[in-house]
Parts: C-alpha cells; structure tokens; sequence
C-alpha cells in the first residue's frame, strides 16, 4: 500500500484520531493505526523493529491542516 494512500486514511480520520491521541503520533499501515507515540523518532525507530522502514507513515495527531503535509519519505535509516 502506497503512503499517499496511508495519509488518505489520515485524512478522513484525522477528527477521530485526534480526539483519542492529540498531540501524538500515530503509525498508520494497511489502514489501520499500529502504534501511538510521544515522538516522531521513537515511532519510526520502534516501528521499524518489526515492519520495513517506508511501509508505514508516521503523522502527528492535531487539527487542521499546518500540522501535516504530502511529503513522503522511505527508505531512511536511524542509528
């Protein structure tokens, strides 16, 4: 599933999941949140233990539209 498509469901549940997690990050593959974290950092780093970095988008929970973009990035690796 592409990323673009993951920020889609995002999007369309963005009220939702800022109501339950504002101020975090969610991970979100296959259209379903996997993870909820205080930092952008430790969910990618987290996450990619057992899913592939690039197969997941990590987005911060808060309303509007300042708060996210379309930029996607894969493929990187954090020590």
């Amino acid at each position: 599933m592409a990323l673009a498509d993951e920020f889609s469901y995002y999007l369309q549940h963005q009220d939702e999941l800022v109501a339950k997690h504002s101020g975090k990050f969610v991970v979100i593959k296959d259209h379903k949140v996997i993870g909820v974290f205080d930092d952008e950092i430790t969910a990618i780093r987290d996450t990619a233990k057992t899913h592939e970095l690039g197969s997941f988008l990590v987005q911060k929970c808060e309303q509007g539209t300042e708060s996210h973009t379309e930029t996607f990035h894969s493929r990187v690796a954090f020590a």
